[in-house]
């Protein structure tokens, strides 16, 4: 599957055209991927950001309907980076091509690869990403008239940025923070702690407006930061009960404290109860045996 999330509402393909350039605010254009899933939503969202030329943030696959639609709405423009908020096989795998056709480094987060036999809900790590130049926290591209200043927000995977356009106030979030869904947190590069302290972050960041990869805007960014961290303590919470009331297995505890979600998603859902507990493990509150979980 493309993504890791899950997802809090269904929606309607036809207001979600893909291929086309939509002009968001003056410095910022998106061209939407045709990589619509359950856990992609629409698909993924790439953006142009800047006039005379671009930054290209979040290429997302490397298809060649995808590759064909940046073409036409970069134009004759000249592409002054490409631009990956993390390595997630629905984000970077068109940054390799897209350099070769105009000359553009690839600029952003830093390679990642987690080698593991066991099953995963989010899309592979893309093999092929290589940078050629790694953003740290707080360092920027510009290009005429625009500034992208990386933000670094681990959690999600421990390679992720944000990227804040300093001349609009706006920041692109990729997968970090959504309007539509929450972000599935997957072990062992997904960290749970990580995850609360980035949203932390951006909660004390006073950023106009959030363009994530998938989904609409975040016109209250705030207001929706606050709310997935209530949300996260919220599910801490649940897992405390259900294993006061008894010893469980986090395949048991998933049903309980999913029962609105469909079962096609428990799996990406069984991965944050995981992530979950690693963290409340960290603190002593927790402890696994075999494949059950105790209170201490």
């Amino acid at each position: 599957m493309a993504h890791m999330a899950i997802p809090q509402q269904p929606h309607d393909p036809s207001t979600w055209p893909t291929g086309d350039l939509d002009q968001v605010e003056p410095l910022i254009a998106r061209v939407l991927a045709p990589n619509a899933s359950p856990y992609t939503y629409t698909g993924t969202q790439t953006y142009l950001v800047g006039t005379e030329d671009v930054a290209v943030v979040d290429p997302g696959p490397a298809e060649a309907e995808h590759l064909d639609a940046l073409t036409r709405a970069i134009g004759g423009r000249k592409v002054a980076a490409i631009m990956c908020t993390h390595t997630h096989r629905d984000h970077s795998p068109a940054a390799a091509p897209l350099a070769e056709a105009t000359g553009a480094p690839i600029v952003g987060c830093a390679p990642l690869v987690i080698e593991s036999d066991a099953p995963r809900v989010d899309a592979p790590f893309d093999k092929g990403y290589a940078p050629d130049r790694v953003l740290e926290d707080g360092e920027a591209m510009t290009g005429m008239g625009w500034t992208l200043r990386a933000v670094a927000t681990p959690g999600h995977t421990s390679n992720h940025l944000c990227f804040a356009l300093e001349e609009s106030g706006a920041l692109l979030t990729g997968d970090h923070v959504m309007g539509w869904s929450t972000s599935v947190i997957v072990p062992p590069d997904g960290d749970m702690d990580d995850y609360l302290a980035s949203l932390a972050l951006l909660y004390g960041r006073e950023d106009r407006i959030y363009y994530p990869a998938h989904g609409p805007a975040i016109e209250k960014p705030r207001q929706l930061v606050r709310g997935m961290m209530g949300h996260r303590r919220a599910r801490e919470r649940q897992i405390t009960k259900l294993l006061v009331e008894e010893a469980r297995s986090i395949t048991a505890m998933v049903p309980l404290m999913y029962k609105g979600v469909d079962q096609l998603l428990w799996p990406a859902a069984a991965q944050s109860v995981h992530a979950h507990l690693i963290a409340m493990e960290r603190r002593g509150e927790v402890a696994l045996s075999g494949e059950v979980w105790t209170v201490r």
